[in-house]
């Protein structure tokens, strides 16, 4: 009985012994919010680079005009302040500045400048590699650069780079 008992007494220990040595759960992921991840699908881990080169396309109320901006790049970051860059702008956009979402739908963002596209809603939607803008550069606000009027509804089709 006494063996019975140093033994029950034994394999009592073992099981608090293992019950204790079990550790915590893991922590859980922190929930991200939707605007979180509309920026990341926008930004990748903290910039994403947007260009017309690699099989993307340009129109201007319903004219392509792809050849005008083939070096287009469009590179948006995040953080604190989300901000922006482009090259080969042609004076539509501004060489950099910050930009935001429009609203909690994160369809449509906003950047900030003077040029054309500055100020505007831009529409955007995003498919895998394919981000495509979509803005409208109303008269009078579409001034004439040179002989050319900037005034028209744009569709920029980029690809990530």
């Amino acid at each position: 009985m006494k063996s019975n008992l140093l033994l029950f007494a034994s394999l009592m220990w073992i099981f608090v012994v293992i019950q204790g040595c079990g550790g915590e759960d893991p922590p859980k992921p922190a929930v991200k919010t939707p605007e979180q991840i509309a920026t990341e699908s926008l930004t990748g881990t903290g910039l994403q680079t947007w260009a017309v080169a690699g099989g993307g396309s340009v129109t201007k109320t319903g004219t392509v005009i792809t050849d005008q901006y083939s070096e287009f790049q469009l590179v948006l970051s995040a953080g604190s302040t989300k901000s922006y860059t482009t090259q080969n702008n042609k004076d539509l956009f501004d060489a950099s500045g910050n930009w935001s979402f429009v609203g909690s739908n994160f369809d449509k963002i906003n950047l900030t400048g003077s040029k054309p596209a500055s100020g505007r809603e831009i529409s955007i939607t995003q498919t895998g590699d394919n981000l495509r803008l979509e803005f409208v550069v109303p008269l009078p606000g579409g001034r004439t650069l040179g002989t050319q009027a900037i005034a028209g509804t744009y569709v920029f089709n980029l690809k990530k780079k």
